[in-house]
C-alpha cells in the first residue's frame, strides 16, 4: 500500500524560527527542525528537534498516517513522559494549500508534567510551512504555545 499523496508532500527536513509562550513561562525564540520520512509503507516517521542558541531543547518522534482520504493520525512519543494519540483532517485548499489539524489526548508517566491536550496545524505551500502548536497542560486551559515558519 502506497503512501497518500497528501502525506508524501510532508516527506522532507523542515526548518525555520519559531517563538514560543505559555502562561506558565517567560516566552521564547527556538529553531524548529521538523522531518518526515517515507519508510516504504502508508505512513511516515516524524522526528522533531528544537534548539535555542544553538543548544538542543527538544525532541520528539512517531508516525503520522492517513486511514482514510481526508483523516490524519499521529502517535507521538514526547521523552519527558508523554505519548501523544491523536487524530484528524487533511485537506486541500483551494489554493493548493494544505491543511493538517490533528487534535490528540495525551498520557503521561507519574512522575511527567501534566499534559492533557495538544492541537496542532500545519499549513504547507509547496516548500514553506507554517506549524502551530496549542496546548493544555498543568491547569491551564488550551493555549497557542508554540508557531514556526519553516522551509524545506
Amino acid at each position: 500500500m502506497a503512501l497518500e499523496p497528501r502525506l508524501a508532500a510532508l516527506v522532507g527536513t523542515w526548518r525555520g524560527a519559531g517563538k514560543g509562550s505559555y502562561p506558565t513561562i517567560a516566552d521564547f525564540a527556538y529553531t524548529d527542525e521538523l522531518t518526515f520520512t517515507d519508510i516504504g509503507k502508508p505512513f511516515l516517521h516524524f522526528v522533531e528537534r528544537t534548539w535555542i542558541d544553538g543548544e538542543p531543547r527538544h525532541t520528539e518522534t512517531g508516525y503520522w498516517r492517513m486511514p482514510t482520504p481526508d483523516t490524519v493520525e499521529v502517535v507521538i512519543a514526547i521523552p519527558t513522559g508523554q505519548a501523544e494519540r491523536g487524530s484528524g483532517t487533511c485537506r486541500l485548499e483551494a489554493d493548493g494549500v494544505l491543511v493538517l489539524e490533528i487534535d490528540s489526548s495525551v498520557q503521561y508517566t507519574p512522575t511527567a508534567k501534566q499534559v492533557d491536550r495538544i492541537v496542532r496545524t500545519l499549513h504547507v505551500d509547496g516548500d514553506r510551512m507554517h506549524h502551530e502548536m496549542f496546548m493544555e497542560a498543568v491547569g491551564q486551559g488550551l493555549t497557542l504555545h508554540l508557531v514556526s515558519d519553516l522551509t524545506r
